[in-house]
């Protein structure tokens, strides 16, 4: 499928699933806003290397995801979104009656209230060009819960009830709104945590994927960058024309139990 013409922002891309999601779109044809809350050259040189290779537009724009003026303001100066994927998110562990309380704000800020501002800013640009699609990163922890992650379980429920009022809200539009619940996935920061883990726990690499890190996953296998891309670009095509206010798991079975 072409996506030549359309405009897609994405939240929390200059890395991992987000960026996985603007090389994908962009392959497909689309011209893509990178974002993140640093501004590096990095950042910019980033954009340019994913322009070059798909040869579409790419612009990296600074906006921190735990501010609503900044969140809105990364869609107006898009200036155009038909596609909007909210990716951007932190997560914390602890119990709790432990759980730092900066910690929690700052989690339901980028994970779940930038999901709304940057929604209620799109939906005009999307109104105006006569379609759009409104993909959330959420995560299998929106549809189970795990002890210690209070606020990511917490905002990513409510990413999937916000999903489900924008899809009703646009149900009579060309306008669709998912979203993509991840199991675990093999990103930088992830494979980074496979040889503490096995120090930790005193066990093989491999036995600290499938015995720990795994433990949840029936596959056990990881979920890949490449499929969850793939999914979200599913969802910009015409033949999820009709699929609206709702999740796809994409967890190698998790939330099947």
């Amino acid at each position: 499928m072409s996506l030549k013409g359309k405009t897609a922002v994405i939240t929390g891309s200059n890395s991992g699933i987000g960026l996985g999601v603007a090389h994908e779109l962009a392959r497909a044809g689309a011209d893509v806003v990178i974002n993140s809350f640093t501004d590096r050259d990095e950042d910019h040189a980033l954009a340019a290397k994913i322009a070059k290779k798909h040869g579409v537009t790419v612009r990296y724009i600074q906006a921190d995801m735990a501010k609503p003026d900044q969140c809105r303001g990364l869609i107006e100066q898009a200036g155009a979104c038909d596609i909007l994927v909210n990716n951007a998110g932190i997560q914390h562990v602890a119990p709790i009656d432990e759980f730092p309380i900066e910690k929690w704000d700052a989690i339901i800020a980028i994970n779940m209230s930038s999901v709304f501002h940057t929604t209620a800013a799109a939906l005009p640009l999307m109104r105006k060009a006569g379609w759009g699609r409104i993909v959330n990163i959420a995560s299998g922890h929106g549809l189970r819960a795990s002890p210690y992650k209070a606020a990511y379980v917490t905002a990513k429920h409510g990413v999937l009830g916000m999903t489900k009022t924008v899809g009703l809200e646009t149900a009579k539009e060309p306008i669709t709104c998912n979203a993509v619940c991840p199991g675990y996935v093999l990103t930088p920061l992830v494979e980074a945590q496979i040889p503490d883990t096995a120090k930790q726990y005193d066990i093989s690499e491999d036995e600290a994927i499938e015995k720990v890190i795994l433990a949840k996953q029936p596959s056990k296998e990881f979920v890949t960058v490449e499929q969850l891309a793939g999914t979200v670009l599913f969802l910009c095509s015409p033949a999820a024309d009709q699929i609206t206010g709702t999740s796809l798991a994409v967890d190698g079975g998790w939330t099947a139990a």
